[in-house]
């Protein structure tokens, strides 16, 4: 494929290659079919979320480089459910296919290290960090309390353990498995948000609202869209978003997570490139979801409007629910202004996304009560 095919838009008929296929690449799978793309998968499951949805799926694991050129052989551009995609193996394809986001990006992003060094190299404020090859010479620096993360591969809070005053370093260094890890100092927040960005490789991009993110055992639990943050700290967030977007020279979509301190300033946290958790509601309340955002941008099209219709909140869904039995489906959607979507996983195991609720109204906190009373009445 030639430089100026590789710039060519791609319309609808093309053929779309997911690498992963979770939830995510299942409702960009649900976007694209509606935009009349075609959707391919790789994923070691042939049942898996997006394979239901797909045109075809490629099986095999993420880091099989032989069956991913299968899949790009394939396909006329290449996009990621996960992160989790070796970087070299991205890197084996884009002589075959356009790979949007592009190995380079992937670097910078799946180890920690790099990441915060990026930023650091961007100038953009995150927690102190500092690496952990010795425990004690980052705790010297960052202080505790702190947190101890693996560099790679880790999600959900898995591969992070907290340092207290009182944490005993050994047990904890034991409890890692010796991978290697940074250390952050503890940041005292007032919230977390999260902005997505998407931009095209014409440069052009859109940004939806910054959304206010809340944890239950570092599983997103809810998101309200627009976030309450204050119109300065807004701008902050947005601002940053886009310096990354562009430094970082991302065609897709990127999801930057950040704390507000209670002093109002804005520090980064972690980032990803691909459809975020966090960007659900969009589907819903925006009148460009983020999953047709992406395909805008790695397929060539314009941005579509970000414009969102009405205050909004998310609910995770997740498999403890199903802990007594099938969940009052009924219940849920007899509620006004709320939609539900499920994932398509058979397998309930708790802590495992197998779905969300999305709730609209006149404001922020209203959609977020109607959104949790909706899940709650799932197991009355």
């Amino acid at each position: 494929m030639t430089a100026s095919d590789r710039a060519r838009p791609l319309g609808p008929g093309a053929t779309i290659g997911v690498l992963g296929g979770g939830q995510l690449g299942r409702m960009m799978a649900v976007a694209a079919r509606q935009m009349g793309y075609r959707i391919i998968v790789l994923d070691p499951s042939a049942r898996c979320p997006t394979a239901q949805v797909s045109d075809g799926v490629v099986v095999g694991a993420l880091d099989d480089a032989q069956a991913a050129r299968h899949l790009a052989s394939q396909v006329d551009v290449i996009t990621l459910d996960t992160e989790h995609v070796p970087a070299d193996v991205l890197a084996e394809l884009e002589p075959i296919a356009p790979v949007r986001p592009n190995a380079s990006v992937l670097r910078t992003i799946q180890d920690r290290l790099v990441q915060k060094q990026f930023l650091d190299r961007i100038g953009l404020p995150q927690a102190n960090w500092a690496p952990a090859d010795d425990v004690h010479a980052a705790l010297a620096k960052v202080g505790r309390p702190a947190i101890l993360k693996v560099r790679r591969a880790g999600y959900d809070g898995k591969g992070q353990v907290r340092i207290d005053p009182e944490t005993d370093l050994g047990s904890v260094w034991q409890s890692m498995g010796g991978e290697l890890a940074i250390l952050e100092a503890f940041v005292d927040f007032q919230r977390e948000i999260s902005v997505v960005i998407a931009r095209g490789f014409d440069g052009a991009m859109a940004m939806y609202v910054p959304v206010e993110n809340q944890h239950r055992n570092h599983i997103l639990d809810t998101t309200i869209a627009p976030a309450r943050i204050t119109p300065a700290i807004a701008v902050k967030a947005e601002a940053i978003a886009r310096h990354i977007a562009q430094e970082i020279k991302l065609i897709g979509l990127l999801a930057v997570e950040m704390f507000v301190t209670r002093d109002g300033d804005v520090l980064v946290n972690e980032l990803a490139p691909r459809p975020h958790n966090s960007g659900h509601l969009t589907i819903d309340a925006c009148m460009t979801s983020q999953f047709e955002q992406q395909l805008r941008a790695i397929c060539g099209l314009p941005p579509g409007s970000v414009d969102q219709f009405r205050p909004a909140a998310m609910v995770n869904l997740l498999g403890d629910l199903w802990a007594a039995g099938e969940p009052d489906w009924m219940a849920a959607c007899l509620l006004p202004h709320v939609r539900l979507h499920l994932y398509g996983k058979s397998d309930a195991r708790p802590g495992r996304k197998m779905g969300h609720i999305t709730a609209l109204a006149p404001n922020a906190d209203e959609a977020l009560t109607m959104a949790v009373r909706a899940r709650s009445a799932l197991t009355r």
